[in-house]
Formats: structure tokens, C-alpha cells, sequence
């Protein structure tokens, strides 16, 4: 039996194996240990730790998705924070369609927020919002559709390095101005939140949360699979060629625009699935989603696990998230600064990551071995 490339990859990269095994591992048992074991095991893992977890996996997923455009085609995107608010805003509006008449106005089409605004009616584009594959739709499309116009408009006027970086970040903070304004129709300030249920499940069970986990980590281990196929095609060869060497590329007569689009409108897909996923399980989306720090600390997450190899950009992101997690309690005023120290360390002393420091101390045991096996073969 012939193995595809994907395969022939996935059981050559030790890396790669590691995490998928990890996170199938935490799809299948944490969900287990919730719902099977009761209060006071020593297995039971209580609810807020499986949604604690879940949030993990959709950074994780979101950082994978800045990953695949950074560490393999050299696109700084500050801005990614913005299509994970989209997805999760596209999610939000699904979930506020179907409080119905338990909102606390008790209008059954209306949200509370608006009625408290005075609005008389539903606004256009929230219609069709009470359709699930309609939502499901709409988190995919829109921000595939402004990753598309944005990146047209870039790549094609050929705006590269940090000036496309701070043209990302401009466009997050557009967003965020907007998205705060109330007569926008997304909440304002507050956001939406009050979520009731999710395809007529009490979104608040033990049950729902278990499922919203699976499917967190099945969506991790699906976007890992999609970029490992991107990266590992020939497609990955010429953005790779682009990320090194985007003139010389261009020279050999590839449209360069049109591979950087390509990865990053499926780049900005993945961001908004991990932030529809997000929004069910925290509970609430306001606009402060998208503040340009969270999309510089996305850029953190993916430094310090290793960037250009996707599973380093998942360990970082569970990695810092766990500190970050740990550090807002034990030193909230110190918290800031540790993860800045940690970035500068990181760009400075580990410029592969995390995973690079791995990769270090397993290529000199190797080193050590072969060494004493052809001192051993000599004597």
C-alpha cells in the first residue's frame, strides 16, 4: 500500500505524532474524567477545568493559524485577532437568536440590547442568524471574505514586512472602534452575552461543555491536518521560496500575490472557527476581542513555542496561556512584564521556540551516542 505525503510526513515527524497523540489523548479522557467520575475523585476534572481547557484549544487553533502565514510564508499579520471576534461575533449572533422570549425584555425576536436601545426592528444582516448552518456558513465567510479583500489590495500593491504588519493592526483597531459603537447593531461596549443554549442543548450543562471540548480538539487536530497538507505540498515550497526570497520568486514567474492570498484567506478561516468555538464556552464577545494586543499576544504565543513548525505554535499557545492563567492570580501587577520579558528572551536566546530547545538537547544525545559508538567501534 502506497502512504500519501501527509502520512509519509506525519510518521517521519516525531513532533507532529507527539502532538496529535496529545491532543486526541485530551479530546478523549478529559470529557471522560468530567462526565464519568463524580465530585470529589481523584479523576474528576471539574467543568471549569474543561472549559478552561477548551478556551486553550481554540488559542491553540488560532495560533496555528498565524503560524501557517508567519513562520512559513513571512506574512506578520497583527491583525488575526480581528477574523477570531468575527467568528466568534457570527457565533454570539446564533446564540442570541435563540434566547427568543427568555431574554429579559421578553421579546422574542429582538435581543435585550436592543430593545433597551429602542430599536423597532431586527437589522438586515441579522437575519438568518437563527439558522445554525447559516451561522456555521457566516463564521467561515466572513472573515474569508475581508481576508480576501484585504489581502488583494495588499499583496497586489505588493505591501510586504512592517508596513503590511501595522496596516493589519490598523484594521483590527477599525474594527474594534466600530464594533464599540452601539447603533452598529453587535451590543456595543457589552457585547453579547446571556447565551441560553446551542442547538437546543442548555449551553451552561456538563454535557454541552463536554461536547464543545471534543470539538475543540477535533477542530485543533482538523486545522493541524489542513496545514500540515499545505506546508508539506508543493504549494508550502513556493511559500516557503516567498518567505525567504519573495523577489527572486517573483523573478521565476510565480504570482506571488496569489499564494500569499491563498494561505492567507484559509489562514483567517481557521482564526474565525477557533473563535466560534471560543465565544459558547467563555460566555460572552464584546469588541475588546479585537484590541491589537491580543493579536501581538497571538504573535507571543506562536515566538515562544517555535515558529515554522505548527506544533510549536500550539505548545505556545498552551504554554503561555497556562502562565498567563497562573501569573494574573499568584502576580497580576508583574504579569505584563513577565510576558514581555518572556517574548524578549525568546526572540533573543531561543529564536526556534520552545520546541527548538527540545530539538537542541535531542540532536546532542544523538551527537554523544553516535560519539561513544565509534569510540567504542574503534577500540
Amino acid at each position: 500500500m502506497t502512504l500519501g505525503p501527509l502520512t509519509r510526513t506525519l510518521l517521519n515527524d516525531r513532533g507532529s505524532q507527539i502532538l496529535m497523540v496529545s491532543v486526541l489523548a485530551m479530546t478523549v479522557l478529559i470529557p471522560l474524567c468530567n462526565l464519568a467520575f463524580p465530585e470529589g475523585s481523584a479523576l474528576h476534572v471539574s467543568t471549569y477545568m474543561v472549559t478552561l481547557l477548551g478556551k486553550y484549544l481554540c488559542y491553540a487553533l488560532l495560533a496555528l493559524a498565524v503560524d501557517l502565514i508567519w513562520g512559513y510564508c513571512g506574512i506578520l499579520s497583527l491583525g488575526h485577532g480581528a477574523f477570531f471576534a468575527l467568528g466568534g461575533y457570527a457565533m454570539g449572533m446564533y446564540l442570541m437568536r435563540q434566547i427568543g422570549d427568555r431574554g429579559v425584555y421578553g421579546d422574542p425576536v429582538l435581543p435585550d440590547f436592543m430593545v433597551f436601545l429602542n430599536w423597532q426592528e431586527l437589522p438586515w444582516f441579522w437575519y438568518g442568524f437563527d439558522n445554525f448552518a447559516f451561522a456555521a456558513l457566516m463564521i467561515m465567510l466572513v472573515p474569508g471574505v475581508l481576508a480576501f479583500l484585504f489581502g488583494w489590495l495588499a499583496f497586489r500593491s505588493r505591501v510586504t514586512g512592517v508596513y503590511l504588519s501595522i496596516i493589519t493592526q490598523a484594521l483590527t483597531y477599525a474594527l474594534l472602534l466600530a464594533f464599540f459603537r452601539n447603533d452598529m447593531g453587535f451590543g456595543g461596549n457589552n457585547g453579547l452575552t446571556d447565551f441560553k443554549d446551542i442547538l437546543g442543548f442548555n449551553i451552561q450543562a456538563d454535557g454541552t461543555r463536554a461536547v464543545l471540548f471534543v470539538l475543540s480538539g477535533v477542530a485543533l487536530m482538523a486545522g493541524f491536518l489542513i496545514c500540515k497538507a499545505i506546508v508539506q505540498s508543493k504549494l508550502g515550497r513556493v511559500l516557503i521560496a516567498v518567505r525567504d526570497s519573495e523577489s527572486r520568486t517573483r523573478f521565476l514567474g510565480y504570482r506571488v500575490e496569489h499564494f500569499k492570498l491563498f494561505v492567507f484567506v484559509v489562514s483567517a478561516v481557521l482564526a474565525g472557527i477557533a473563535g466560534a468555538l471560543y465565544v459558547p464556552q467563555v460566555g460572552i464577545i464584546n469588541p475588546g476581542e479585537f484590541s491589537p494586543v491580543n493579536s501581538i499576544e497571538i504573535i507571543i504565543w506562536v515566538a515562544v513555542g517555535g515558529r515554522g513548525t505548527l506544533y510549536g505554535a500550539v505548545v505556545g499557545a498552551l504554554v503561555v496561556n497556562f502562565a498567563k492563567t497562573y501569573f494574573t492570580g499568584a502576580f497580576p501587577e508583574l504579569w505584563l512584564f513577565l510576558l514581555g520579558g518572556l517574548f524578549v528572551i525568546s526572540t533573543l536566546y531561543l529564536p526556534k521556540g520552545l520546541v527548538g530547545i527540545i530539538g537542541q538537547v535531542r540532536n546532542r544525545l544523538a551527537a554523544r551516542s553516535a560519539t561513544a559508538q565509534t569510540l567504542k567501534t574503534s577500540e
